[in-house]
């Protein structure tokens, strides 16, 4: 966060429950991408810091545009990033050699949103399975076909099934596979970028309790980006809120969503519907008046605790529990 303590109050707010357990730890990471045709340089990721322990979900949420799918990426270095720190298993990642990086993505993997162009085409399922396990030599070249075979079990599809295309399956049974290729080489970290945005409701419930079952299985590490709060509140142990690039509220599922604390997570929370219209109506006469918050980027102004960041260069991290917290870089709401 900023200078003069904010990145220290943030981490104490956000770490996991046991310290000695952190598999991940992300500290101040920003992305800046260049100015383009006449267009300023855009801040897309400001000052992000979270950790993630060991068999933990983060779901990290917010509206397109916030920032979401940028620090995932940043954080397995697809996206290159402009400051900050990104620690895995202990290890810095950021200005890694590409031959120590190259080791360490059989640790972190990526599951990608849509299923339908992240398979190629061209290849059966057992070369797109077999492929990280090539790249990688996790498994002796005579047993590549029988590492194929155990991922295809594992992720609820039979192995007979191997020599087809991808076109030749369902959405669902797509995104199985592509949580089997990233399954391939046993990582710890896996980023999973709106894994059930592009498919039907009762496929979205299959896939999740899919991925929560191989994270108990496996003991697999998930930051969770999703613009689906029902989703994430089932899924994730912890929940990072992202508005500007930057994160604005994180704390336990519970706190979270039983105790939202600042005026966007709060304005996220109204802006989720209700099954029933009379339930709606209610719900919108009751909700806080609109707050302008693409107008409140800058941090200059009254923050939700009366202070002005601009002139006193207090930090903006302000815990409210010992796992919860907000950033009040932005205007309160009105009463």
């Amino acid at each position: 966060m900023s200078a003069g303590g904010g990145a220290g109050a943030a981490a104490a707010a956000v770490a996991p429950a046991q310290a000695s357990a952190t598999l991940l730890q992300v500290r101040d990471l920003g992305v800046t991408f260049p100015p383009q045709r006449g267009r300023p340089a855009v801040r897309a990721v400001d000052a992000v810091s979270f950790d993630i322990g060991r068999g933990e979900t983060l779901g990290l949420v917010g509206e397109s545009g916030s920032g979401k799918t940028t620090t995932g990426r940043a954080v397995l270095q697809l996206q290159s990033a402009s400051a900050g720190s990104v620690r895995l298993m202990g290890r810095e990642l950021m200005g890694m050699r590409p031959s120590e990086l190259r080791t360490m993505r059989r640790h972190m993997q990526f599951v990608l949103q849509n299923p339908y162009s992240s398979l190629n085409p061209r290849m059966t399922v057992a070369q797109i399975l077999a492929e990280p396990l090539q790249v990688h030599r996790t498994v002796p070249a005579r047993a590549v076909a029988e590492r194929v075979a155990e991922l295809m079990t594992l992720v609820g599809m039979d192995p007979a099934v191997v020599r087809r295309h991808p076109h030749e399956f369902s959405g669902g049974q797509r995104q199985r596979i592509v949580i089997a290729r990233a399954l391939a080489v046993n990582p710890a970290f896996v980023v999973c970028d709106e894994p059930v945005s592009a498919l039907d409701v009762r496929t979205q419930a299959r896939i999740v309790d899919l991925l929560q079952s191989l994270q108990e299985r496996l003991g697999l590490s998930y930051l969770f980006i999703a613009h689906d709060l029902a989703i994430v509140r089932h899924v994730a142990h912890r929940v990072a809120v992202m508005f500007g690039g930057r994160i604005v509220e994180m704390g336990s599922a519970e706190e979270v969503y039983g105790r939202p604390s600042h005026p966007y997570t709060r304005a996220l929370m109204d802006a989720v519907p209700v099954p029933d219209p009379a339930r709606q109506r209610e719900k919108l006469a009751q909700a806080p008046v609109d707050v302008d918050f693409h107008a409140a980027r800058s941090p200059s102004g009254p923050c939700v605790f009366g202070e002005d960041h601009a002139q006193t260069g207090t930090p903006e991290w302000h815990p409210l529990s010992p796992t919860h917290g907000i950033s009040c870089r932005f205007h309160p709401p009105q009463a």
